[in-house]
């Protein structure tokens, strides 16, 4: 079936993240806001994607809305891997990783959501996997730059099943003070957001080589600086990062390199869901293990359930530590006792509720619609 019309929408959600809102890219975050993806084809089947997201909305909806759906409109929806090929080489001299690519992302998870449900199969089946009813998630606490906030964010996902947390702090002391909250029978990871040089980084990988952290997560700047963090992986600690990476050609450098343990494709940002499967079998020949970066709210973060359901290892899933007013994808992207859910409905196995829809959405949705002469 072929598509005709794509539409992008915004929702903005109130949340509490257990501190102050912080600045992200230079405003205020104390929504939050997700880019929603609308595909439908000439029967009237809907799919919905998401694509990146956050500070980066306004200028990913430009490139959907002006370039990428005009590109798929008219298209057999049913193409997944055809198309892709053809719209990120349309729009690789615009950029190979940033709002092009962002944007097909949503389209390409929608178009999976479209072939889930006309094959009346949960995306995760159509990846091969056996059915999966639940998996081991994380909680991902946003930053607080207060130790004091680290700890009683900590002890509370602890307190909520949750048996693996992650900072994104860049002290130490952050790292013992989650620690000492959490207790020994619960892992740490640090995510730093790349906010160290090499020296440095190897500096503080030796610092926190005897914490027994799961992982250290992205702590060089720049993130395509992979002989860098090869550096700083020879020091001991294991090293994830990718979400940052373009393509599964990106994470080829990264392993050939020797600078990873664990591989992070992020699905709104990487192409979508075959473009991380592809990652995810590159990383597999190497003997790294995948573990998909998902701090989204919608059907990007449900779209990664899938990812995660279908490969061997059944990773943790990330979920950012924070409590939404609402969200249209209830109960989907919530965590209870240190697990989620994975839908077992067709496609990604949950449309969003068109009341929460109504209630939360800034502006009109942007309709993009096939021609006829």
């Amino acid at each position: 079936m072929n598509i005709v019309s794509i539409a992008s929408e915004v929702v903005s959600l109130p949340f509490d993240m257990g501190g102050p809102y912080q600045r992200f890219a230079g405003a205020l975050w104390d929504r939050l806001d997700i880019l929603l993806v609308r595909v439908e084809t000439e029967d009237g089947l809907v799919g919905w994607g998401e694509a990146f997201g956050h500070a980066a909305i306004p200028s990913t909806r430009a490139a959907l809305d002006t370039i990428v759906a005009p590109l798929v409109i008219g298209q057999d929806a049913g193409d997944i891997t055809g198309l892709t090929r053809r719209v990120l080489h349309a729009t690789h001299l615009l950029g190979r990783n940033g709002a092009y690519v962002y944007a097909w992302s949503g389209v390409e998870i929608a178009l999976w959501d479209l072939l889930g449900k006309r094959c009346n199969q949960p995306v995760h089946r159509l990846l091969g996997a056996a059915p999966c009813a639940q998996l081991p998630a994380y909680a991902s606490l946003l930053n607080y730059s207060d130790d004091t906030l680290v700890a009683r964010n900590t002890a509370a996902a602890v307190q909520q099943g949750y048996r693996h947390v992650k900072l994104h702090e860049v002290t130490h002391s952050s790292v013992r003070a989650a620690q000492a909250a959490a207790g020994d029978e619960v892992a740490i990871m640090l995510d730093t957001n790349c906010a160290w040089d090499v020296p440095t980084a190897v500096r503080m990988a030796d610092t926190l080589r005897g914490e027994g952290m799961y992982w250290l997560e992205e702590p060089v700047w720049p993130p395509e600086d992979t002989l860098g963090l090869a550096r700083v992986r020879q020091r001991g600690i294991p090293i994830a990062a990718g979400e940052n990476v373009a393509g599964p050609h990106g994470f080829r450098l990264l392993l050939e390199a020797g600078a990873l343990d664990i591989a992070q494709p992020s699905v709104t940002k990487i192409g979508g869901i075959g473009e991380a499967m592809r990652v995810a079998a590159l990383c597999q020949t190497h003997g790294v293990e995948t573990v998909p970066h998902s701090p989204y709210f919608g059907p990007g973060f449900v779209a990664t359930l899938h990812i995660a359901a279908a490969l061997p290892n059944k990773p943790l899933i990330e979920v950012l530590w924070l409590d939404m007013e609402a969200n249209p994808f209830d109960p989907w992207v919530r965590a209870r006792n240190g697990h989620v859910a994975v839908p077992q409905g067709p496609g990604l196995g949950c449309d969003p509720d068109p009341a929460v829809l109504a209630r939360y959405r800034v502006g009109n949705p942007h309709i993009t619609r096939e021609r006829h002469a």
